[in-house]
């Protein structure tokens, strides 16, 4: 944190920690109740502020879920990406570790690609059961 120019907070590294031993990403919410579990004084606001500040630094990823929620994850120091996987039904989102999006894309003149996403949509093994093979995920 202090490479980047930015203050060590008991909140900042509580966050990175939590992210880093967390084998999927976390939303805010979780987030926050696993810092109240092990008494991280804090507040939304500086939840998001953390989240913001770690991301825009490269320390955390954001992913993107379909239930309109961010989910965090820690980046990691070899570069390393991958994709995800969201269920529809129960919200969770999973990485898939073997996964590594490849991209080859032809660019107009002037342009480059910083960063793809790939998050694959659908059920979990614990909502898969529950659905028949033509209802739908989610009603929308």
């Amino acid at each position: 944190m202090t490479r980047h120019g930015g203050r060590v907070t008991r909140t900042r590294i509580a966050v990175i920690e939590t992210l880093l031993a967390s084998d999927q990403p976390l939303s805010h919410d979780e987030l926050g109740s696993m810092l109240a579990e092990i008494d991280i004084p804090h507040d939304r606001v500086t939840l998001y502020r953390a989240l913001d500040w770690l991301v825009e630094h490269g320390i955390a990823r954001r992913i993107a879920g379909g239930d309109r929620a961010w989910r965090f994850e820690a980046a990691r120091a070899d570069g390393h990406r991958h994709a995800h996987f969201h269920c529809d039904h129960c919200g969770q989102v999973i990485c898939l570790e073997h996964l590594e999006p490849s991209f080859s894309t032809v660019l107009p003149d002037g342009y480059r690609v910083d960063r793809a996403e790939l998050i694959l949509h659908g059920a979990c093994a614990s909502c898969s059961p529950q659905r028949s093979a033509n209802e739908p995920c989610c009603p929308h």
